[in-house]
């Protein structure tokens, strides 16, 4: 029997299996499109950097920090978010975080310098850590049935793998024909039109428990994060070898086992150690980490091999990554969609990694003629079916067997695993294809400044990147095959109800 603790006001009682949400479906339209204004916002500046640096004469040393700051601020304080979600209820969560980005867009759009700026970036990343888990948490909790948890996931999952393309075709519009702070502008109308999905998310819910939160835990882990994600960051100007890289890292890696200890002492954790230690949890986790790495690394570099050695415009460049989101739209949306419910997940997520790394070690025999149709564009819509994948069914077992009231800081932890992964592994790719380049540079330093050899020395480096990106991939498709040991779903098992994930 329920008893009153065990209800929320005006919502429903936790620990039991809630009904089906009929207007789930629309409401997963609005959470999509909340999820797509994340992701895009990690990319959709790239493009317009340049304008923006012209625009309010800042040093080039201030560049990066229009994407670190957002990312900083995002990738560190995404636990606290998911869990925030799980205690005050994620409908008012999502509301909150919608219309505090929304602010923070509009503030950023206005900055009349480099600081109010930073700034404006730094509160889109604190919101974004908020709402992101919040919408992950969302579909776990409005989906039940197994079919249409594959299918959800698969739509959500394919938002999560194309938003940073996204992301750089409108950054790209944007700047082209408009300015670079539309950049800004245009989440504001986004978060408006999804903060009308509330009306579609059922009874609110949240954890039964009274909100309690594990201030030395939060500390902990938001200040480990911060230094690994600031470590990648410096790690590309200063040197992996650097005293500051390397003792950003030794305290980044120091205060996460020191939440790690005390998190097996809190009688009210910030992360519940069970959610992470769970094989299948923790293999997509880490599936979600290495995709990111070889996906944002290859997203990073052909912008660069695009635009300076063939010279496209930043629309061209948009619209050439478009391959991309077309292979995870009929992979994630079509063939995933279908097999999730039928297959065991590495099933999925192992090939899925290895058709990525294909496509990667195809880019890497990019030449600076090289042609887009026979290189570029069938390499991304390959590695757009590998994400397609992988995205999908990693997205779907991350709250695998999850109660409830633990949704929230679950989803919080594989957003944390894509963010952290993006930064290192951008950094890392970053460190290796510049070593390339000044070596294929130095080799030729008789030759002077030609331009065919500095193309040449770009294209050297983007290559060391992609085949390094594709090694990446294959040790970790290794590793989750020897760990994601889950089998197929149970027919009619109802993967949203925390009494079927019991025992």
């Amino acid at each position: 029997m329920t008893t009153s603790e065990d209800r929320v006001p005006g919502g429903t009682a936790v620990g039991a299996a809630p009904l089906a949400n009929p207007k789930r479906w629309t409401a997963l339209v609005f959470i999509c499109l909340a999820q797509l204004m994340v992701v895009l916002d990690i990319t959709i500046v790239n493009i317009a950097l340049p304008e923006m640096q012209a625009d309010l004469a800042f040093s080039s040393e201030n560049r990066q920090w229009v994407v670190t700051s957002y990312t900083l601020a995002f990738g560190s304080l995404l636990l606290l978010g998911g869990r925030i979600a799980d205690y005050t209820g994620r409908k008012r969560a999502f509301v909150i975080a919608l219309a505090g980005f929304a602010l923070a867009s509009c503030l950023g759009g206005a900055a009349g310098n480099i600081e109010l700026l930073l700034t404006a970036r730094a509160l889109q990343g604190v919101f974004g850590a908020l709402l992101a888990p919040t919408a992950l948490s969302l579909i776990s909790v409005n989906f039940t049935d197994q079919k249409e948890r594959a299918k959800a996931f698969s739509i959500f999952g394919g938002i999560v793998a194309s938003g940073a393309v996204i992301g750089l075709l409108l950054g790209g519009l944007l700047t082209e024909y408009l300015d670079w702070r539309w950049c800004m502008y245009v989440n504001a109308p986004i978060a408006v039109i999804a903060a009308f999905g509330v009306l579609y998310l059922g009874p609110e819910q949240r954890a039964a428990v009274r909100a309690r939160f594990d201030i030395p835990g939060v500390l902990l882990v938001t200040s480990g994060l911060v230094s690994i994600v600031y470590a990648c960051s410096e790690a590309e100007s200063e040197g992996w070898g650097s005293g500051l890289v390397l003792g950003l890292f030794a305290l980044g890696a120091l205060l996460l086992l020191a939440f790690v200890a005390v998190e097996s002492r809190s009688s009210h954790p910030l992360l519940p150690l069970r959610v992470i230690t769970d094989r299948t949890r923790g293999s997509a986790y880490l599936a979600v980490g290495v995709a990111m790495i070889a996906m944002l690394g290859a997203l990073f570099f052909l912008t660069f091999y695009l635009q300076l050695v063939k010279g496209y415009s930043p629309v061209e460049t948009g619209l050439a990554f478009l391959p991309l989101p077309l292979g995870v739209g009929m992979f994630a949306g079509g063939l995933s969609t279908k097999l999730i419910p039928k297959a065991p997940p590495r099933a999925l997520v192992v090939p899925g990694m290895l058709i990525a790394s294909c496509a990667l070690f195809w880019l890497a025999a990019l030449e600076p003629d090289s042609s887009y149709w026979a290189m570029v564009m069938p390499a991304l819509y390959i590695q757009g079916a590998g994400m397609g994948l992988v995205i999908a069914p990693a997205m779907n077992y991350a709250t695998y067997r999850i109660a409830d009231e633990d949704a929230g800081v679950a989803s919080g932890s594989v957003n944390t695993a894509q963010q952290i992964g993006g930064s290192i592994g951008t950094a890392l790719l970053s460190t290796l294809a510049a070593d390339a380049a000044s070596e294929y540079l130095a080799e030729r330093a008789a030759q002077g400044k030609d331009p065919a050899v500095v193309h040449a020395a770009m294209t050297e480096g983007f290559t060391t990147a992609f085949t390094w990106a594709a090694v990446i991939m294959v040790f970790g498709a290794v590793i989750i095959a020897a760990l994601m040991n889950t089998p197929k779903p149970n027919p009619g098992e109802v993967e949203g109800s925390p009494m079927a994930h019991m025992g």
